[in-house]
């Protein structure tokens, strides 16, 4: 069972009219989130993982800069990476959140932190939608938590791809 807040992220974006799977980010008004705006994300998808675009005040102060243009891998463990990357793909492949649990060396407690893939008007998956959410409640700190650890990482709900079927082109398999 995840937090309150982890699930209302998670409830609002699978409420959102979509086709395909992944709904639109115009469909999306962040302040129907209340009280968790400071704790939002919004991220483009990259090779290399994703690119915050923009970060709410307390993301902001717990990795203590601007978040904006800030690559999200780099705020992770080297150990980490892999698993945070993959829950991007997995995220975006399965049109469905993802729930990652992760520590750092100054945070009192864990954090879940969720990703939902978001697609722009010509139907791209080209964004993410992120939460952290404090299991524990945290203090307002003044200094940076240090990289953060990836403990685990989960898809919620069902994969809302259709499966990949086989296709031909002049008799030849092509996917």
């Amino acid at each position: 069972m995840f937090h309150s807040g982890t699930q209302s992220l998670i409830d609002r974006w699978a409420a959102l009219p979509r086709a395909g799977g992944v709904p639109l980010r115009a469909e999306l008004e962040p302040m129907t989130f209340g009280r968790l705006v400071p704790q939002l994300f919004s991220a483009d998808r990259t090779a290399e993982g994703a690119t915050f675009r923009l970060a709410g005040a307390w993301i902001e102060t717990l990795h203590g800069r601007s978040m904006r243009s800030v690559p999200w891998l780099e705020l992770w463990a080297p150990d980490s990476r892999p698993l945070v990357a993959a829950a991007i793909v997995q995220t975006v492949r399965e049109a469905r959140p993802v729930v990652m649990v992760a520590e750092a060396a100054r945070l009192r407690g864990v954090l879940e932190i969720v990703v939902a893939p978001l697609r722009d008007a010509e139907g791209r998956p080209d964004r993410l939608l992120g939460l952290y959410q404090p299991v524990a409640d945290q203090e307002r700190r003044r200094e940076a938590v240090g990289p953060l650890t990836a403990r685990l990482s989960v898809g919620v709900g069902v994969p809302n791809r259709p499966a990949l079927t086989l296709a031909s082109l002049d008799g030849r398999r092509i996917a």
